[in-house]
């Protein structure tokens, strides 16, 4: 008999350290969703002020403008890490094009608030490529440990389910070149 409730209590004790192990690893997750979330906010808000930088110079570059503004809202409006990913990568390809209208434009490129956005975006998308890859990082290690034995068979009976990578397309894996060789020493 006490040999069948000290099992019984390592089993319940076993249960309850994997089920705490799954949960702190789903939390590490949250917060770390929560920190891409937060830089790619602060990297929506700088594109008005970019925008209308370059509206200033290039106002008759109607297309590419309205362009970055719709796939700003649209990677502002799209949830979970794929459609956010899908949408992210969009508006990388609009900024691009933005970036590149610049060539056209001298004046622009010496535009101090220019380069000082230039600047900025370079750091958010530095602060985004950390983000994303500690967000996979405790993701890989969270889907790990719900698909393990035996951590599956708690994490089934508490509806612990898989979470997705924020992945980028290969194409998009370099951040974009927001500096045009301004030569200004900064």
């Amino acid at each position: 008999m006490w040999i069948l409730l000290v099992v019984l209590a390592l089993v319940v004790m076993g249960v309850i350290l994997i089920y705490n192990g799954l949960v702190k690893l789903r939390e590490q997750v949250d917060a770390s969703w929560s920190d891409i979330d937060v830089q790619l906010k602060r990297r929506h808000d700088l594109i008005p002020n970019l925008v209308s930088t370059v509206q200033g110079y290039a106002s008759h570059e109607r297309e590419t403008l309205e362009a970055v503004i719709q796939a700003r809202n649209q990677a502002m409006g799209a949830q979970g890490p794929e459609a956010r990913a899908e949408a992210e990568n969009q508006l990388t390809g609009t900024l691009r094009s933005l970036f590149a209208l610049s060539e056209s434009y001298p004046q622009l490129r010496a535009n101090e608030n220019f380069m000082d956005l230039q600047r900025n975006l370079q750091q958010l998308e530095d602060a985004i490529q950390r983000a994303r890859r500690y967000y996979n990082a405790v993701v890989r290690d969270y889907n790990t440990k719900i698909r393990s034995v035996p951590s599956n068979l708690v994490a089934n009976a508490f509806s612990f389910r898989p979470r997705e990578f924020f992945e980028i397309e290969e194409g998009e894996r370099s951040v974009p070149r927001v500096d045009f060789g301004s030569g200004g020493g900064g």
